[in-house]
């Protein structure tokens, strides 16, 4: 009897632990006006803190065709950089339940102190404030990895058909 109920309360735990959503911000977030998904993984010497990257634009170019960049980068060496893969957060700290540091604003060209912390399992909460005078939050929601997505084909993807063979037909039998 005192195994079963050992067993019960340890599973029960297990459960209890899996329910909960993490307050880790790893993943692929959707921002909240939907132009860019930042990719958030661990990074930094002990992998305690959390970086993160443009992976995927909704409008990837500009009017002529060429891919969007940096451009209001105060650097004029940094403009010219493209906007995919660009590090947005750069080591944040993990600060109790969430984490602390500084995220690069492509719209401004600023740098805005920033926290991040997981509300439930697909949002992710970003609280700004630029000189700890003008702040603001928003939610981020959590969308599949992007090289997922690419590896997953669509089911209503159209089927090429067969090439025409070019071998002359035979003559009808009389």
């Amino acid at each position: 009897m005192r195994v079963a109920l050992t067993s019960a309360f340890l599973l029960s735990g297990l459960v209890a632990a899996s329910a909960a959503p993490s307050k880790d911000p790893s993943g692929t977030w959707l921002t909240k006006d939907g132009r860019a998904k930042i990719r958030i993984d661990h990074c930094g010497t002990n992998t305690a803190n959390i970086c993160g990257k443009v992976v995927w634009l909704k409008i990837p170019t500009t009017e002529t065709g060429t891919p969007r960049t940096d451009a209001k980068n105060p650097d004029p060496k940094k403009r010219s950089r493209p906007v995919i893969g660009l590090q947005l957060i750069e080591g944040l700290a993990p600060d109790e339940e969430k984490f602390s540091g500084d995220i690069y604003n492509i719209d401004e060209g600023k740098i805005y102190q920033v926290s991040l912390e997981r509300e439930s399992g697909s949002e992710l909460s970003v609280s700004g404030c630029l000189l700890k005078v003008l702040c603001g939050s928003e939610t981020w929601t959590r969308v599949p990895d992007v090289n997922q997505q690419a590896a997953i084909a669509p089911e209503s993807a159209p089927v090429k058909p067969a090439p025409k063979s070019q071998a002359k037909a035979l003559p009808a039998a009389p």
